[in-house]
């Protein structure tokens, strides 16, 4: 796919963006829930092989194209790796899914309420390699805990320093600033959140787009006016933690929203299942996240 290309499907593509991009912290609880206990690998180096093997799976599985996945988004290990023979970002390319990087490196201790990322050295050189890979996007992520519009709007300002980096490099973010869904303040953070990405979009330079992953709301459409910003590529949604189904239900509600599902996508996947069953699954979740997002009919997977 050429960049036009690839810019026309994530802008008006009807399906949505998977996430594969667990990384080291967060690999262990993923290898867990498909089914590998910890035990089984000795060292980093046998667990990343271990995930990788589930991703390439899931990047071959024939259920895994862009009719319904319109991007994926990927570990650097997994942008370094390979799936049914070919570099994983030109795979996802020739089945017609876009691919994006994950770059930050995790999350600082909470200060006013939120998380900020930790710094990010030799992002320049990771952003040229991956463009030269055929890299799309980025996407990096902040989290909110509580309604304090001093941390969220420190939360959005090292967001857009950093897609500005990211832009530099011919690249698209996804900026990514989540709020907790167990927040006890989450209805108040998501509405200062619209108010300091609106003001962050309105005062963006030249005519760049950026892309947003965001929590899904309290509010059913909160979101909307994001979604009809001019400077804004596409809107998706994390599942934050929900199940599947109810991650469907509430993203059917959000208007003009995709999903960008990481564990409500795989939850249903085990290592020890034949291909047979193993597509089948992943099949069956491509198609109800599928409906949710493109459709905003939640309930297809229970048919």
């Amino acid at each position: 796919m050429t960049p036009a290309e690839m810019t026309a499907k994530i802008a008006n593509g009807e399906g949505f963006i998977a996430a594969l991009d667990q990384s080291g912290g967060s690999t262990p609880k993923a290898l867990k829930g498909y089914g590998i206990e910890e035990g089984a690998w000795s060292n980093d180096e046998e667990m990343f092989g271990l995930i990788h093997q589930m991703r390439s799976r899931i990047i071959t599985s024939p259920a895994f194209t862009g009719d319904k996945v319109i991007g994926a988004i990927l570990f650097e290990r997994t942008m370094d790796g390979e799936a049914g023979g070919k570099p994983v970002p030109q795979a996802l390319q020739d089945r017609g899914v876009v691919p994006f990087l994950k770059i930050d490196k995790g999350l600082e201790d909470e200060a006013n309420g939120v998380q900020l990322m930790k710094p990010m050295p030799g992002l320049d050189a990771l952003l040229d390699r991956a463009a030269k890979l055929g890299i799309f996007g980025t996407k990096e992520r902040s989290v909110i805990n509580l309604a304090n519009r001093e941390g969220i709007a420190a939360v959005v300002a090292q967001q857009f320093e950093v897609a500005q980096q990211v832009l530099s490099h011919g690249l698209v973010p996804i900026i990514e600033p989540e709020v907790n869904i167990k927040s006890p303040e989450r209805a108040e953070a998501d509405a200062i959140l619209l108010d300091e990405l609106t003001k962050a979009l309105d005062s963006m330079p030249g005519t760049d787009k950026v892309m947003l992953k965001l929590s899904l709301p309290t509010k059913p459409d909160l979101f909307l006016p994001l979604v009809e910003h001019p400077r804004v590529l596409r809107v998706v949604a994390l599942s934050g933690g929900f199940k599947r189904p109810e991650a469907c239900v509430e993203l059917a509600k959000n208007h003009g929203v995709i999903a960008s599902f990481s564990r409500a996508l795989l939850e249903d996947l085990r290592s020890g299942m034949t291909d047979a069953e193993f597509n089948k699954s992943l099949g069956s979740a491509i198609d109800e996240i599928w409906a949710a997002s493109a459709r905003k009919t939640p309930a297809v997977a229970a048919a």
